[in-house]
């Protein structure tokens, strides 16, 4: 029961320009839930993917209002977390067949 609860935290990583820099310095980002806390983000990521885990940062991105021709909507909010390893853990998100 407490693990399906921490596979629930974590909704898929963030994949860009700026978060594949990040990789070499051992940092990885994700998007979770936007009700939980810093402490339950480390033990869900060390958890699921069996690391030690060093910081957590998290933020939340606001709601942003959109224009898309003449139909007005809002960007879905999402809390944002870049969670740092120790030098000798690592997390692979691009496996090698």
């Amino acid at each position: 029961m407490i693990s399906q609860n921490l596979f629930n935290i974590i909704k898929h990583p963030i994949i860009t320009d700026k978060t594949t820099k990040l990789l070499e310095e051992n940092q990885y980002c994700f998007a979770v839930n936007p009700h939980v806390d810093k402490k339950e983000i480390k033990v869900a990521v060390e958890y699921i993917f069996n690391v030690k885990v060093k910081k957590v940062n998290s933020l939340h991105y606001p709601i942003k209002k959109r224009l898309v021709g003449r139909f007005k909507g809002k960007k879905t909010h999402y809390k944002k977390t870049i969670v740092t390893l120790y030098s000798d853990n690592k997390i692979v998100l691009f496996p090698e067949d």
